[in-house]
This record gives structure tokens, sequence and C-alpha cells, in this order.
């Protein structure tokens, strides 16, 4: 059965930026035992800030020493044997602390959850500051969970489910202010379990993170057309709902994946593998980020540009089935 969603952009506008910290603030409300590092962009007026000024000695500040905080964010995770979460500006997260996630964190199997914020086109910060590599990254390193909240409400699901997961994780999360989805938040949520979002039967659309939404509004934008799309949260890009995509073979003859990501490496490039594997004989395209340096502009001006709004995900999807 679909969850149920909303189309109201103005209304459902939320932030998994502050999601993190409200959960937190709460989780630490409710008696349960963490740690939490941060760089210095949590700002006192924020939820995590909250929680930095009720609960100090359990945050600790680590600056703009991203490689360090990450591999102490190990060190205590080991020493303490409790969840540690680690919020890191994502693009020096992925970039920078690639060696600490790989030899501190996963090869050590240690329960810290990596939330990097900023995740995709930043506007105006330039090729130093787009995170679109990380997913290709993360997918190679071994032990490590990948985990993409569509919005607010499924980021706070992860962190608290996150609580009593076992292993390393990162907690891939936007610039904040981006539309929720689902409308009723009680809906069936499991790491490593996709969602099917909408019904239909000429293309399945697998989207993942804040561009489920526009995903969704392509939904609409090709059913206007006379297209019948099913969506999917691959809200978990590791482990790989395999059942979700081999279900979405059998059911449609083309799948198209949607991220704000580097079309190499990341989602597109996990259901390609499968659909390889198990022999998928129906069309199949990525829709994402060029292997490029990208252009500098306003957020929608970039998906403009590369077509990646919601117009261009309807055209390409429907391109491809000739329509």
């Amino acid at each position: 059965m679909p969850a149920q969603t909303t189309f109201d952009f103005d209304a459902m506008l939320s932030s998994a930026k502050e999601a993190y910290g409200e959960v937190l603030l709460e989780l630490a409300d409710e008696g349960r035992e963490f740690v939490f590092t941060y760089t210095d962009n949590v700002a006192p007026s924020t939820t995590a800030g909250a929680l930095v000024k009720k609960y100090p000695e359990r945050c600790f500040n680590f600056g703009i020493a991203e490689p360090n905080q990450v591999g102490a964010s190990a060190g205590l995770a080991l020493a303490t044997g409790l969840p540690v979460f680690s919020q890191v500006f994502g693009p020096f997260l992925s970039l920078r602390a690639a060696d600490q996630i790989h030899t501190d964190i996963a090869y050590n199997e240690v329960n810290v959850r990596l939330i990097g914020t900023h995740s995709g086109v930043t506007a105006g910060g330039g090729p130093t500051h787009n995170t679109i590599a990380d997913l290709a990254l993360y997918r190679a390193i071994p032990n490590l969970t990948i985990c993409v909240p569509a919005d607010a409400e499924q980021c706070k699901k992860f962190i608290r489910a996150s609580m009593d997961y076992q292993g390393p994780m990162v907690i891939r999360i936007d610039r904040g202010g981006s539309p929720n989805v689902y409308a009723d938040p009680g809906y069936a949520f499991e790491i490593g379990k996709a969602i099917e979002v909408t019904e239909g039967g000429d293309v399945t659309i697998i989207s993942c993170g804040s561009f489920l939404y526009w995903s969704l509004m392509a939904v609409k934008l090709l059913k206007d057309k006379g297209i019948s799309a099913r969506l999917i949260d691959m809200h978990t890009i590791k482990p790989l709902d395999l059942e979700a995509i081999d279900k979405s073979a059998k059911l449609t003859g083309a799948i198209v994946t949607v991220e704000e990501a580097s079309i190499n490496g990341g989602l597109g490039s996990a259901v390609a593998e499968r659909l390889a594997e198990t022999g998928y004989g129906g069309k199949f395209k990525r829709i994402g980020l060029p292997d490029e340096f990208l252009v500098l502009g306003h957020l929608d001006e970039v998906y403009d540009f590369y077509g990646i709004s919601a117009e261009g995900i309807a055209k390409q999807t429907a391109g491809l089935l000739g329509k």
C-alpha cells in the first residue's frame, strides 16, 4: 500500500538540519545515552545548539578539523561503548575525512552515526562545497550503512532507529528548507527497506533524499501526460533493498533513478548493477548530476540547467518511454 503523501510545498516546508538536533535533544531528555561531536557551524540558536547548551558534558566541538573529529568520534565510541552522533559539513566529511571514515570507523565497526549536512548542490559555494561524489565513496567502504532521508520527519526516524542499530552509519541530509514528502509521519519505516510512494504501471522512478519530493512532482506531471509512474523511496542506499528493485523490474518495463548526486557510483549505479546482474531487459535511465564540476548559480537554476527539476525529471522520463 503506497504511503500517504502531500503536494503542498509551502505548508510542508521543513529542515532536516534542525530535525536531527531536535530528535537528539528529545532522546537526551528521555534519558538515552549517547555522545555528540560537531563542527563550529552548529549555531547556539539551532536545536543542536540547544542540545550542546543543556548537555555540555556529552558534546564536543572540533571546530573545522573534520578528520580529527571523525577519528575522535571512533575513539569515543570505542572508549564509552555508546553511540556517537557526529555532525560534519557534508563536503568535508566525504572528501577530507575519507581515511578516518574508512580506517577508524568502518574497519572497527563502531557505532558512529556521521551526519553529513549540506549534501548535493550548495548555491554559490562552487566545487569545494558541492557534495555530489560522496555516495560513490561511501558505497565502496565496507561495513558502512548509507542513509538518505527524504525529509525532516524521516531524518528523525533514522536518528531514533540508529540508537539500536549496530555498525557505522552515514546519514546524508540536505541544506534545509525542503518540503516533507509524507503527510502522515506514522508510516512504516525500517532501515534498508524501501517505501512505495505511488503506484503505477508504465515506469518506476526510484529516488532518495530531498529529490524524492521533486520526483513526486514529476509523477504528477507525468500523470497529466497520461503516463502512470510508480515512485520508490530508496532511503537506504546500503544495504540496498534488492527485493524492491526486482519487484519494479517485474511490474514496469522502464526504470528511472533520480538523485542529487553524481550519476557515477551513487543510487543510479547501485540500481543499474542489480538490474544487469538479474538480466533486466527493459529501459533504464539515470537522472542526476553529470561527471563534471558544476556550474554556479541559484539551486533552481542549477536544477533547470541539468534537467533535474520536476519538469526535467518528467521530460527525461517521458523521453525514455518515447512519449
